[in-house]
């Protein structure tokens, strides 16, 4: 089958370095474990066909007619590849109980761990982060749309409970998912799988990445380039063993990519 033209909108301008969003950079990371290429464009929200950042312009190589179709959600785009033969399933050789522990992964990263970065991002760290992520936009303008993105982001975490909880309590959460991330990497490097190259080791201990790796490599990466995520930065450098994954990913992976101490 002829591989697609494949564009990312990851609402940033389009440079070959990592950027804030995690999702972003799982997107990126499900494509090129797949040997898919992609370029990047910015985007925007209001543009995307759910309304979210990140999203997807997919259509046959060499198609200019217009007729690219528009997908979104990191896990539906990874699932409708899949279903089109563009890209392998990472989790077809898992076992059931394997497949549990990958999705208990992600789940623990994009539902939880996501929110306590949101609440250090946009609460701690507001100006930095309004200023990051509303660059384009003319400072008056910039000063009214942060507002009220903060006014969401703070409600969405009051009610999703997060916003209830005192900074310290945050911060100790956010501390207990590192050092569950870390115990599972731990444990694969020590068996790193025979077939893995360039010495690298997974989160579920294979040889070969799953979907969970997308999900963590793209929490790593956005975290440690994110300047408005001091704390989450200090946490991930006081663990060894996921800053040596997230590095041997990126030689592997995105050698094209900045490095995250480089920017």
């Amino acid at each position: 089958m002829t591989s697609p033209a494949i564009t990312i909108f990851r609402g940033f301008p389009a440079t070959a370095s990592y950027i804030w969003s995690p999702f972003a950079t799982k997107l990126e990371a499900r494509l090129r474990f797949a040997g898919l290429k992609y370029k990047t464009e910015q985007g925007a929200p209001p543009k995307g066909p759910r309304g979210k950042i990140p999203y997807i312009a997919l259509s046959a190589k060499g198609s200019d007619d217009g007729s690219a179709e528009m997908l979104a959600d990191t896990a539906l785009i990874s699932e409708r590849l899949v279903a089109e033969g563009l890209a392998e399933d990472l989790n077809a050789k898992l076992t059931p109980v394997e497949k549990a522990t990958d999705a208990a992964v992600r789940a623990l990263l994009e539902e939880r761990l996501y929110f306590y970065q949101c609440y250090e991002r946009w609460e701690q760290n507001y100006y930095t982060m309004r200023d990051k992520a509303l660059a384009a936009l003319p400072y008056p303008v910039r000063l009214l749309v942060g507002q009220l993105g903060y006014r969401k982001m703070s409600s969405a975490l009051y009610g999703q409970g997060t916003g209830r909880l005192t900074p310290e309590e945050i911060t100790k959460f956010k501390t207990e998912v590192w050092d569950h991330v870390n115990a599972l990497l731990t444990a694969s490097s020590r068996k790193r799988g025979s077939g893995a190259p360039d010495g690298m080791f997974f989160v579920l201990g294979g040889s070969r990445p799953t979907e969970a790796d997308t999900t963590l490599f793209g929490f790593v990466a956005s975290g440690l380039v994110c300047e408005a995520a001091p704390e989450t930065q200090k946490i991930i450098r006081s663990l060894p063993t996921v800053t040596e994954y997230a590095e041997k990913i990126h030689m592997h992976y995105f050698p094209d990519y900045e490095h995250w101490d480089e920017g």
